[in-house]
């Protein structure tokens, strides 16, 4: 059905009204092939709290964002090829329930629909869009995805020393690696994750002195063929960011395009 509503007008119409949702802070959308496949509201976990985001899924990618007015307006876009993309359903757990994971190279993280069968429809949708991705480009999946970050209010003292208590003054923080909660002399080194980005991250202790490791075994292959210098990681801390809004709209049921008929 995908296929049947690439040149339709309904198409061509839904994309342009995200995009004028998101206005001059979003990037545009339309680009010959693509297809709005669905649209909903899902919970996504972000470091201090759960908070919901508008999603839309298309047939390459997956965009999201901010709710500044429902349906009406939306900020802080975030666009994830979905070639990138590992889904991976979770388990009910006390008030988080019909979760699953979208696992990135870049950023990983838990959302959470209203019902398990919204859950359902999101997730066979995203597979489907994926698995025809992938076959169209003879690419095969992304095999390294980045830590689902461990929500700050399930670290009450570091995850690494198991002694400091984190309080308004000693702040948490996230190692890029693992995604741990540690406090700041547990999380002062920075190391390169190529597939997050091209400048060195922090890491907790635990994960700097086995990539450290690895790095050396890695240059030690490397010499021995190429005669090449060994290079160092960087080391020193930075601050962690969480620049997610409160929400200010509430559930709606999403909507999947496959099975409408398409306007000629």
């Amino acid at each position: 059905m995908v296929d049947k509503l690439v040149n339709s007008e309904a198409n061509a119409r839904r994309i342009q009204m995200v995009e004028s949702c998101f206005g001059s802070s979003g990037q545009p959308l339309y680009v010959p092939g693509r297809v709005l496949v669905g649209e909903g509201v899902l919970t996504k976990m972000c470091r201090k709290r759960p908070k919901a985001r508008q999603f839309f899924l298309f047939n390459d990618i997956l965009v999201y964002g901010n709710i500044v007015i429902g349906k009406k307006k939306y900020n802080k876009q975030h666009l994830i090829p979905l070639e990138e993309v590992q889904l991976q359903a979770l388990d009910d757990n006390g008030q988080y329930r019909n979760g699953w994971l979208i696992r990135t190279a870049t950023k990983s993280f838990a959302v959470y629909a209203a019902t398990q069968t919204e859950k359902q429809e999101w997730m066979a949708h995203i597979n489907k869009c994926i698995e025809d991705l992938l076959r169209k480009s003879g690419k095969k999946p992304v095999e390294n995805h980045a830590a689902v970050w461990v929500p700050d209010s399930e670290a009450n003292i570091c995850m690494h020393c198991k002694k400091t208590q984190f309080t308004m003054l000693i702040r948490r923080h996230h190692c890029r690696n693992c995604g741990a909660v540690v406090c700041g002399p547990c999380s002062s080194k920075k190391f390169l994750l190529p597939g997050q980005s091209t400048k060195p991250l922090r890491v907790c202790l635990d994960c700097y002195d086995n990539l450290s490791s690895m790095k050396r075994e890695e240059n030690k292959g490397l010499n021995a063929n190429n005669n090449k210098p060994v290079t160092s990681p960087e080391s020193s801390g930075d601050d962690d960011s969480d620049d997610e809004e409160e929400p200010k709209d509430t559930h709606d049921e999403p909507k999947f395009y496959g099975d409408e008929k398409p306007e000629k």
